[in-house]
């Protein structure tokens, strides 16, 4: 067994000294865990942030002026105050996403019960704050007009009583989520992409014949790139997480990060397998690259880090219960969002532990027929 052992850890290191003498695959390890993870924190789609709005004001009321100061950052620009004939320029410009004009006499017919109309231009090409958009800026204005026809805020009873509770994103930051998911899934990605490329560098290169050539078997081959990338991704995420994620952007960390790093661990048995896999079936870069595609999309997309599981069709659910990522993903939103502990979140650790020793016995079988035909 120590035989064994000693081979793994010389060939890991042999791993590690060849990955750092790769420019690309430092660069890309360094990009994904530092500038990707940051701005997806800083830049959610599907959210409001800094929506840029302008209000014609026509009627320079007292109720006109609340309505402009109801629209405040981060979920708004500080509104611009235009003139009516510059609002097409500016829609055509696209500097704004939406305009509100207020026409004359608006808070009077108000006040005398007309139900006078506000025109809210939208630019609809920007799809992600459009349609969010323009639907909170009808609740402001809607909400504005019936308080101040009430003269006081909350002056009307209800015989019920509804508390709202914001658990574990109390302010509704979209960083908080962005930015985790984000690491989240830089963590799958990475660990396939390393240890798939450094089978095929060593087909390309020829190194392969060498190790054919020396007392080692197929196993402590795949053990230590196993061992190997999946170190430098721990490293990574590590990095990632305690200086862009709780560093940077302020994003706090309910739960333990040694059993987050447990579930890493286990993720990364799973996904380096199935990374050696692809390379199996790869015979260069590119067609390396372009299996990665095929498998990631779905992966990241099916896993409930973008959509709750839930609201998926039963089929895919079922489906994806078998992926190491769904499992993962659940394991990370319960421990760093919610500050889960172990009696939570020990199902998804025996997920990840049956799929990655079903992965790697499958692999190896695979790595094994691969070697034999190049030997």
């Amino acid at each position: 067994m120590r035989h064994h052992l000693h081979h793994i850890f010389l060939l890991g290191v042999k791993e590690l000294w060849s990955l750092w003498r790769d420019p690309m695959m430092l660069f890309l390890i360094v990009f994904t865990f530092t500038f990707a993870v940051y701005s997806a924190g800083k830049s959610m789609p599907e959210s409001l942030y800094r929506t840029a709005i302008a209000i014609v004001d026509e009627d320079d009321s007292s109720l006109s002026a609340r309505i402009f100061t109801a629209f405040y950052p981060p979920t708004f620009t500080p509104p611009a105050r235009i003139n009516l004939s510059d609002v097409d320029p500016l829609m055509d410009a696209g500097r704004y996403t939406l305009i509100l004009v207020i026409p004359p006499n608006f808070e009077r017919d108000v006040l005398a019960g007309r139900q006078p109309a506000l025109q809210l231009n939208v630019d609809a090409t920007r799809m992600s704050q459009a349609f969010t958009g323009s639907a909170f800026a009808q609740q402001i204005v809607i909400g504005e007009v019936n308080e101040f026809v009430q003269r006081e805020r909350h002056s009307d009873t209800s015989a019920v009583a509804v508390v709202t509770r914001m658990r574990f994103n109390p302010t509704l930051s979209n960083v908080w989520f962005g930015s985790l998911m984000e690491l989240v899934g830089q963590i799958t990605m990475v660990s396939i992409i390393l240890t798939g490329a450094a089978l095929i560098r060593e087909r390309e290169h020829g190194t392969v014949e060498h190790l054919l050539v020396m007392p080692v078997t197929p196993t402590e081959i795949m053990l230590a790139k196993v061992w190997a990338m999946g170190l430098v991704v721990i490293l990574a995420a590590a990095l990632s997480l305690n200086g862009v994620v709780r560093g940077l952007l302020q994003v706090p960390v309910e739960g333990s990060l040694c059993l987050f790093f447990a579930g890493v661990a286990l993720h990364l048995f799973a996904t380096t397998s199935m990374g050696i896999f692809l390379a199996t079936l790869a015979r260069s870069m590119p067609q390396f690259g372009l299996l990665v595609i095929l498998i990631m999309m779905p992966l990241q997309m099916l896993s409930g880090g973008m959509t709750p599981r839930e609201s998926m069709p039963l089929w895919i659910q079922w489906g994806m219960a078998f992926s190491p990522t769904t499992h993962f993903t659940e394991l990370s939103q319960a421990i760093l969002y919610r500050g889960a502990g172990l009696p939570v979140v020990w199902s998804s650790l025996l997920w990840l532990a049956v799929i990655g020793a079903t992965l790697f016995a499958f692999s190896l079988s695979r790595f094994r027929r691969a070697i034999a035909q190049m030997a």
